[in-house]
């Protein structure tokens, strides 16, 4: 069994995540944390204890911070063209959760529960890097601490999709995903790269709702809205790009990855951009040297992991 802390800012594809890890028979879902990202921090935070509840969840949800690693940095509008005004493609979510959140704030969710099972938690981090960035920088040791980090986030060898550069997870806090990615704690980064291979077509969501029961179902309501917007981008379906980072943790044989150190430029035409310097390259003295080696992805067997996504939505507990 996996222990997964699932940090997240829902988001349609954050939802079907999240019901990923709450019916894949090898995650045990031990705490959901919120980020701002695709809506605001009381929005996702709503989102989240929504879902909880629709799915009968049983992990604590802990609500992030709603600001920036650098609090300075100007703020992004919220991304209502692709995830509706609710976050959850306007299926119109209650204004109020009857659910009680954790008491503490995310970071120091995370830093306890890594704490308590040292060596066991996978931390899954599909919006802003900003609570895995706060909680490493407030105890560092919880690095050493960590099973692994697997982030959906970042384009290595593709264009970015919220500028040329970047990809939006990570242009939305850079300076946390610099933190997060140079820490001596091991790390994936699943991302645009692989990402954008994995179209869930119309029909294999119809399939998905047909087999999955009241819960697939509401997920498929979710994500018409999302459907609708990735008609610019997609033939038919839409790219499910938080449900890869889930797969991994689960079917890792199923991605290629490429190790490096991993920087995140902070600022000028490129914010945002993700820049990995392959072990085995040899350079001059650079901002890379003496920085751990993580992963990166670059290569997928899209068909197995939208079969092993579907199955899974499929399945009901």
């Amino acid at each position: 069994m996996h222990k997964v802390i699932f940090d997240t800012d829902p988001g349609v594809d954050d939802a079907m995540a999240l019901l990923f890890l709450h019916r894949h028979p090898d995650i045990d879902l031990i705490g959901i944390t919120s980020v701002f990202g695709n809506a605001s921090i009381e929005t996702t935070t709503r989102n989240a204890l929504f879902l909880k509840q629709a799915w009968g969840i049983a992990a604590p949800v802990a609500r992030g911070l709603g600001e920036t690693f650098n609090p300075s940095r100007p703020h992004v509008d919220w991304p209502t063209g692709i995830h509706g005004h609710d976050g959850l493609g306007n299926i119109d979510v209650p204004k109020g959760i009857d659910l009680p959140l954790d008491p503490r704030p995310a970071h120091q969710f995370i830093i306890d529960t890594v704490r308590t099972n040292p060596g066991e938690v996978t931390l899954v981090a599909v919006g802003r890097m900003t609570n895995l960035a706060r909680a490493v920088r407030n105890d560092p040791d919880i690095a050493l601490l960590v099973k692994e980090v697997v982030i959906m986030g970042g384009a290595f060898d593709v264009p970015g999709n919220i500028t040329p550069a970047a990809e939006a997870n990570i242009h939305g806090d850079p300076e946390a995903a610099d933190v997060v990615m140079t820490a001596p704690w091991p790390v994936t980064v699943i991302g645009l790269d692989v990402t954008s291979q994995t179209v869930m077509t119309r029909a294999m969501l119809a399939d998905i709702a047909e087999r999955g029961g009241t819960a697939a179902r509401l997920l498929a309501d979710i994500s018409r809205f999302y459907i609708t917007f990735y008609e610019q981008h997609v033939d038919d379906g839409m790219v499910v790009h938080d449900s890869c980072a889930c797969a991994y943790v689960v079917a890792p044989e199923h991605f290629e990855t490429r190790s490096g150190a991993i920087r995140v430029l902070c600022g000028g035409i490129a914010d945002g951009q993700t820049i990995q310097k392959p072990d085995g390259r040899l350079f001059p003295p650079n901002a890379w040297d003496g920085l751990p080696s993580q992963r990166a992805c670059i290569g997928i067997d899209a068909e197995a992991v939208l079969k092993l996504i579907g199955d899974t939505l499929a399945k009901v507990r």
